[in-house]
């Protein structure tokens, strides 16, 4: 499976009404409860100019404008996200202090320390190249400025349901335990913080999935909504196998943070 091959595929489907409706607005365990205790972490003011790595249709992008004053740039790889999400800050009215673009987090076409602090929700896992994207994240902040995480934490082993394709777009197949995402930004040049677990709100949106996905599985059979070239069967199991990997400690969800270092 390439490395475009799975941020295509990531597209598309978090691009996608069905993911909207399986996720809601804000597609990441905890919502903007967690998009605000990202933000406090990062000591966000009206005065920071903010990065939202992979932000989607921009739930978390307005948030923090609205909470924090801060002006935002969401980057996106999917150009359908970001055309929604800019058509929903010009309805909005805050598109002179929050902007989106299309773009590659490997690969982020934004000047050298123009940032005060980089966010990524639910994402860096599905980033082919973690190394890469960590130091894109350096390079555009300035000299402490503050990145922040919250994604999917995995053991060592998990059932061969959560394996896949469909679990690759589902930030659940390349996840890494939380000492992988801060050694990634400690060899990019960050100083990190205690690292803080949310278990229980990736429990919550696992079992919310569910319930949408027999929902889902209900009024197609009906013939009320058409689910053709979507796999219902494999993303029910892989719900099922998720909710008792979270159990059983497999799986888990995390907020990892830290500060960009002085070249001297």
């Amino acid at each position: 499976m390439s490395d475009v091959h799975v941020k295509q595929c990531c597209a598309r489907l978090y691009g996608s009404d069905f993911a909207r409706m399986l996720l809601g607005e804000s597609f990441h365990p905890g919502g903007v409860r967690l998009t605000e205790r990202l933000g406090t972490l990062l000591g966000l003011t009206a005065e920071c100019r903010v990065l939202d790595v992979a932000s989607g249709q921009g739930t978390s992008a307005f948030y923090l404008a609205e909470r924090f004053g801060c002006t935002v740039l969401g980057i996106d790889y999917s150009s359908a996200s970001v055309e929604l999400a800019s058509a929903a800050a010009a309805a909005r009215g805050v598109d002179g202090r929050v902007r989106f673009q299309a773009g590659d987090a490997e690969g982020l076409a934004v000047a050298d320390g123009s940032f005060d602090a980089v966010l990524c929700e639910c994402a860096f896992c599905t980033f082919p190249d973690k190394a890469a994207a960590a130091r894109e994240f350096a390079r555009v902040l300035r000299s402490g400025g503050g990145v922040g995480l919250s994604d999917l934490t995995r053991g060592p082993h998990l059932p061969a349901e959560l394996e896949g394709l469909l679990a690759w777009v589902a930030c659940i197949a390349d996840a890494q335990p939380a000492a992988g995402y801060v050694e990634y930004l400690r060899a990019a040049g960050f100083r990190t913080g205690p690292v803080e677990t949310h278990d229980d709100a990736l429990l919550e949106m696992a079992n919310q999935v569910r319930a949408k996905l027999l929902g889902a599985e209900i009024v197609a059979g009906l013939g009320k909504v058409d689910l053709a070239g979507f796999d219902l069967a494999g993303a029910k199991e892989m719900s099922r196998a998720a909710v008792a990997a979270i159990r059983q400690g497999a799986l888990g969800y995390a907020i990892v943070h830290g500060r960009k270092m002085s070249a001297g």
